[in-house]
């Protein structure tokens, strides 16, 4: 068994990095806490290296970010692929005109928006957040985006909760789906 702190195995010194805390933010729950990732600066950079390696050549005219952990990984990546970034935010949180969609939540439903003119018809986007669960927030982002005609080429994420079929979902609706750790349970 290779070290998890040898950066040679990204996968693997990345998902050492991840935090499990149980029963967060309810019983049962297994939250995968992603901040010890952000605070080390190697791992960080091995991180976001994967998805620039990975969509280098794609060219895409931006990413969007989903609020909140979304807007650090997609920044950094926007900036490393000399791309625009594109913040997708909650209802209620962007100043200047936009478009909204009401979306699903485990428990409920919310709205998103993004600003009108962030994206022109047409444009390649990736969608990228922390994490994919049961899938409903991505899929409202995709919608979004489609919405004001963008062609959302990928959705990135560093972990996929495949039990809780949020990536199905998406590829459901043709759009491939990059993760870099799957973490079985909930």
């Amino acid at each position: 068994m290779k070290d998890p702190s040898d950066p040679s195995d990204p996968a693997q010194f990345i998902r050492s990095h991840v935090r499990t805390v149980p029963d967060w933010p309810a019983a049962g729950v297994q939250f995968r806490d992603i901040t010890p990732l952000l605070s080390n600066p190697k791992v960080f950079r091995v991180l976001i290296d994967q998805f620039v390696h990975r969509y280098f050549d794609t060219r895409p005219a931006a990413i969007a970010g989903l609020d909140a952990r979304g807007f650090i990984i997609g920044s950094v990546l926007a900036y490393e692929l000399n791309v625009g970034f594109v913040p997708i935010r909650k209802k209620g949180k962007l100043p200047h005109t936009t478009v909204r969609i009401a979306y699903s939540l485990e428990y409920g439903l919310d709205e998103m928006e993004m600003h009108v003119d962030a994206i022109q018809p047409g444009e390649r986007v990736i969608l990228v957040d922390d994490l994919i669960a049961t899938g409903g927030t991505a899929e409202g982002a995709v919608k979004l985006l489609r919405q004001i005609g963008a062609n959302v080429l990928a959705a990135c994420f560093i972990i996929d909760l495949p039990d809780l079929g949020g990536a199905d979902k998406l590829r459901a609706m043709d759009v491939p789906v990059r993760t870099l750790m799957a973490f079985e349970g909930h």
